[in-house]
This record gives C-alpha cells, structure tokens and sequence, in this order.
C-alpha cells in the first residue's frame, strides 16, 4: 500500500473514533491544494491553538496537542478573533519552485507537499474542537507565495490552433484516469497500454486520421479511381484536414464595424443629392442632429437621431436633474451644403408659488416643439420653441417633444402629406367635397385613460402603416336593440365622416380628379335585423369597423416611388351578441360595450401580371414556386438573376468551368484511345 493509502487510512480511523467529540470547526476537513487555507471556530472558549503534523513514517497525528505551538516544520498558523468566532489560517511557508541547475531547497518533484496537519483548540488542557487537513501541492500548479526565477523549461506554452487540433484524442473521456483501449490517452502508463496494445480504437475517434482521404492528390489513385482524378483532385496539406477540430489558414477579410456616430473628417461632408425620407439629419460638424425619443421599457433615450420626413411626438419622464434643455444651436446641414441656424424661441411657464421655495430647479424644460421646414429633398428653416419653467428637486415631470415636417409651399391650415406621392407615415388626407369644410384627415381612436369612446382622444391614420384601435362604449339598459345597432354604428362611423379620400398626399380640394370616393358596404340605416327574443339580449350588434385602402406604385419621381391611393372601402366586418352582463339587476342604468377598429393597406401592382403560358399550367413540375427541384434555374449563378458576385467574374468562373469540362471529355476513356495511334511511342 502507498504512503497516501496509509495516510487517508489513518484520518479516517482517527475521524471515526473522534465522532464522539465535540468538533465546531467550518468545515471540520480541509482538502488543501493551495499554500492558505482558512477555518472558522464559533460558540467556542478555546484559548490555546496548536498545529501539529503528522509523521512521515507512521502517519499517526498527536490524540492531544495543547502545547500552542503555531509553528512547525514549513507551517505556520495564525489565529484572529471577532466575537465568539475564532478564525484560523493555515499557510505554506516553504518554496514550491522545481530543481533546476544551481538553485538548492527546491521540490524534487511535481508533487513537492503530501502531508496530514492538525489543529487543535483547546480550553485549558481539554481539546474542544480539531481541524484536519490533507495537504496535496503540486509544484507547478500553485498559487502561493512563489519564489526564484521562472525557468523557460518550466512556462506552459499554448501550441497555435491553426497548425493544432484543438482535440488530439477523442476518446480520452475520463480526466486523470485511463480510459480503456484509448492508446492516445496520457493518464494510461506503459504497463497499462501494453493490455490493450492490440485492441486500440481506430479512426476518428481514437485519434488516428491515417491513412488522408482519397481527395488528397498525395494519395495514390486506386483501382477503381476515375481517370480524372489527376485533374480535379486536392492540394492540401494534412495541417487542414477537417478531422479533430483542424483549422484553416486562409486569407481572412475584415468585419465591417458599424458605429453610432458618423466618422470624424476634417471637413463637413456636403450632401450634394439631399435627404429622402429615412435618412438621418445631420449637423454642419457632421454628427447626427438629435431629439429625445421613446426607448426600451417606456423610457426615453435623450440622443436619438431625427428622420427626414419622420414626425415625432414623445413624452419623456424627468426629474430635475434631467429637465435641462436639450435645445442645441448647432447648425443642422440643409442638404445641399447650406448651413440651417435653428431659431429658437422660449416661453415661460407661469404657475403659482412652489413649496419648496428657496429650493426649486430653474430653467427646467417642459415642452419643446420642433418645425422643419423642407422642400423637395432639403431643409429650407428649423424653428424651435421651448417651454421652460421651475420645479421642485423631489419631484417628476412629464416632458413633451415634439416634431413636425412642414413642406415649404403648404399653410399653417393645411399640411400636405407628400408631393406627389404619399409619404410612407404621413396622415392620410381626407375631405367632404359637399361642403366647405377644410381638408382632413382620417382618425382612429387613441386609447387615453379609461380608453371611453365618449372621452377618448383620436390620432392620424397614417399612410402605409396597419393599424387596430379600439374604446369602450357606454350603453344605456334603456334601450332597444334596434337603439343600440343604430348607436355602434353611428360610433363607428364617426371615424370616417367624410366622402372622399386624397389620391395624392398634395391632394387639393378644388381638383375633383385628386380625390376618390369612400364605399360604403353595408351602412347602418339598411340594417334590418329583429328585435332580440330575450330582454337584455341583442344579436347581430356591429362591433368591428374594416378600413382596407388600395395603393399602388404609379411611378417615380428623381428615382423614388410615388404611391397613390386607388380605392377606400369601410364596412362591419364583424357582429356580436351583446348581454347585459350583471344577471338581476345592475347597480347603474349604463354598462359597457367595447367596439374597435382595423385599417389594412393592400398594395396592387401598378400593371396587371404576366398570364401563364400554357406550358406553365400543364407542366406544373417545372415550376419553381411549387417545387423543390427547379430544373429552369439548373445555371443560376451564371444568370443576372443572380447577385452574390459581379457579373463579369461570373462568366469568366464559368468559362473556366466550361474549359475543364471539356478537358475532361477530350482525356476520357473513349478519346484516350482514339488518340493513342498518333502517339508515336
């Protein structure tokens, strides 16, 4: 048996026969592996700390050591008290450095400390609580106090994973153990691998890639190998074999880093073609001109970048130290390299009195709205007007921002939403043409409070963008079902009050050919529906409005796609049974009925489609749409369909492919013997 079998032995007998003690050490048994280790001794009136060792020879630990020794051999020990806890530190004093040529008291071997320690507390004569501790340090691998000069021969060098696999024996499954017929593990000995010598695994798994893959032109062509194989076979090192986590050294192309801020040049960058709707506005020193907008989980991000053509409207929670003024007086860049100086008015929020006088925050924005002025693709003006006032410090204010998009020929009266075409976001224009009253725009519901239909506020429908929104309806138990269909419906239809829909976003009114007509499916005065059976009962209630608008791409203007509106169509796509839902008598003479409404956008193509031939309809196997298989795109690459490459590397890969093909036919079995009587060997 080995002096560590005898030593594990000898703690185990002594734990067991120690069981009976009283022991209030945390924890009670160490496994050392580093030069410190620390113990905890609580609810104890120990005071007199011994460390002993125990002997190489025999193994035996003293049964009662209150000497107070806290000093042997290559050990020290120190004890620190807080309260009723006694806190013990056990530390390595001796050097972990491996013998090398002229360095003395140095460990001989790898494993240099294989020792069994003890401390022992005592009161008095007594022992009342004891600590083991088995101590297995490995030279190279401690932390400790390490002492000398490092040699070379010693430094842990890490082999370069291009030329090295990152795993050079798979089957190596247990760590610090031999794993059977596993020749290439480390942990098996010579002994050990002469059991299973014969008997190793092979291939992959086992760590054995030979002999290389029949790809590789080293290999030899077999019997059975094509007589092109000379041709088209693979030059490659065994460095890149695909096996065992082999790496690739190839030529390697350089990520893209995309950055929030625009690289910093020397010279404003000029924008000779303008903005179009979507890009970023930028300032003369060519950053991004910045407004607060909504961020993730309801709060606000104080620098983010202004759309062209994109309104804004936010509100932003502050405190005062976040209720500065956000207004810069940067020039913006207006597109065509002219300089935009913002004009900045300020208001002053009157309000009563504070209670925190002597304390408020001053100068504290509580409103900005923002005005762009723009024609066609640049910036004409930018006006700004700011609402500042006073606050408490302890209190929390709501900010609103606001920006708008103002085209340089349209009144304060009448925004347009485009020119020609409608501008993706912009509010749809709407107009009653039988009367004077000015341009609209189409509204949905806008869910504010206890989201009533009698209170709630309305929003822009905006162009290209579907939407749902719905309120609650307050229906009075008085009524009759007929009363209630005629009062959802009229609901509903206050939504779209008017009769005709702007074609164009600078649709005017005195042009009749800019506006389409609003149909109309099943409006409410044609309901004809019974009365319910039961009291408090009414089937067939409408409670869904379906607002679907045609569009289509007519065109282009300066190269960007003008979409127009060819049809609005407003119908009750859906009906409900409405209940009175308290089952006796309820508690008021009103309940609730919640409606809603749904807009969708369909875009049309702007010409009718291609008809199929008839080869399409009868031979539907060819057909890429419905097969997985499409024999038609066979030379897709070499198409201008495709895109991946430019075109002219295209062609010269495939004349190159086209060449080697029919290389390789010439040199075949056929044309090789045609030829072999005009060779005159």
């Amino acid at each position: 048996m080995s002096l560590r079998g005898i030593i594990w032995g000898l703690l185990w007998l002594f734990g067991a026969g120690a069981q009976d003690e009283e022991r209030d050490f945390q924890p009670s048994f160490i496994h050392m592996s580093g030069t410190i280790v620390t113990a905890s001794l609580t609810n104890s009136q120990a005071d007199i700390f011994s460390l002993a060792v125990a002997d190489n020879e025999t193994g035996l630990l003293p049964l009662s050591d209150c000497s107070g020794r806290n000093r042997t051999d290559g050990w020290s020990l120190r004890v620190t008290h807080q309260g009723n806890v006694s806190k013990v530190t056990v530390s390595l004093t001796t050097h972990l450095q491996l013998c090398v040529s002229n360095i003395t008291d140095c460990c001989v071997e790898a494993l240099c400390v294989l020792q069994s320690l003890q401390v022992s507390a005592c009161q008095g004569r007594k022992v009342v609580a004891r600590l083991l501790i088995q101590a297995e340090i490995y030279a190279n691998t401690s932390s400790g106090n390490l002492t000398g000069k490092v040699e070379a021969e010693n430094a842990t060098m890490i082999p370069n994973q291009v030329f090295h696999p990152l795993g050079s024996c798979p089957c190596n499954l247990t760590a610090g153990a031999c794993d059977i017929q596993c020749c290439c593990d480390e942990d098996c000995t010579l002994e050990m691998k002469q059991l299973f010598q014969g008997s190793c695994f092979e291939g992959v798994f086992g760590g054995n890639v030979n002999p290389p893959f029949n790809q590789l032109c080293s290999v030899k062509p077999g019997i059975l190998a094509s007589d092109w194989f000379p041709f088209l076979c693979v030059q490659s090192p065994l460095n890149n074999s695909p096996f065992l986590g082999y790496f690739y050294d190839g030529s390697i192309s350089p990520s893209r880093v995309s950055s929030f801020k625009l690289p910093l040049q020397t010279a404003p960058r000029k924008l000779s073609n303008g903005y179009k709707q979507g890009d970023p506005i930028l300032t003369v020193q060519n950053d991004y001109f910045t407004v607060p907008q909504p961020f993730i989980a309801g709060s606000c991000a104080r620098n983010a970048p202004v759309s062209f053509l994109r309104d804004i409207e936010v509100e932003c929670s502050a405190t005062c130290k976040e209720g500065g003024n956000f207004v810069s007086n940067i020039a913006i860049n207006g597109g065509v390299g002219d300089n935009i100086t913002p004009e900045v008015t300020y208001e002053e929020r009157r309000s009563t009195p504070l209670p925190c006088a002597g304390k408020e925050c001053r100068n504290v924005t509580f409103a900005e709205d923002y005005t762009v002025v723009w024609e066609g693709r640049r910036i004409k003006e930018l006006r700004v007007k700011v609402l500042y006032g006073e606050m408490c410090p302890e209190e929390t204010i709501t900010q609103t921002f606001t920006l708008t998009f103002v085209s340089a020929g349209a009144t304060s009266m009448e925004e347009f939403s485009g020119n020609p075409g409608y501008q993706l976001g912009k509010p749809v224009r709407a107009a009653n043409l039988t009367s004077s009253a000015p341009v609209t725009t189409l509204k949905l519901w806008k869910p504010v409070g206890e989201n009533l239909c009698s209170s709630g506020n309305l929003t822009p429908l905006l162009f290209g963008f579907g939407s749902i929104s719905g309120c609650v309806m307050e229906v009075s138990l008085a009524d009759n079902c007929t009363q209630l269909r005629e009062d959802v419906a009229a609901r509903l239809n206050s939504l779209v009050q008017v009769s005709h829909v702007g074609k164009r976003g600078n649709a005017r009114k005195n042009i009749s050919d800019d506006w389409v007509e609003v149909l109309r499916l099943n409006p409410s005065s044609s309901t004809n529906t019974s009365e319910g059976i039961l009291r408090g009962i009414c089937p067939d209630v409408p409670a869904h409005l379906n607002i679907q608008i045609i569009t289509a791409d007519v065109g282009a203007m300066e190269g960007i796609p003008q979409e127009e509106i060819l049809g609005v169509q407003i119908s009750f796509s859906t009906t409900t049974t409405w209940q009175v839902p308290c089952a006796l008598a309820c508690p008021e003479n009103f309940t609730s009925f919640p409606i809603s409404a749904a807009v969708e956008f369909i875009k049309v193509p702007a010409q009718p489609p291609v008809p199929k031939t008839r080869f399409q309809i009868n031979y539907t196997e060819y057909d890429c749409r419905r097969n997985d298989v499409c024999w038609p795109r066979l030379f897709y690459p070499m198409t201008r369909y495709y895109t991946g490459e430019p075109y002219p590397h295209i062609l010269a890969k495939g004349l190159v492919l086209v060449f080697f093909v029919l290389l390789a036919v010439v040199l075949c079995g056929p044309w090789n013997g045609t030829l072999h009587p005009w060779n005159p060997s």
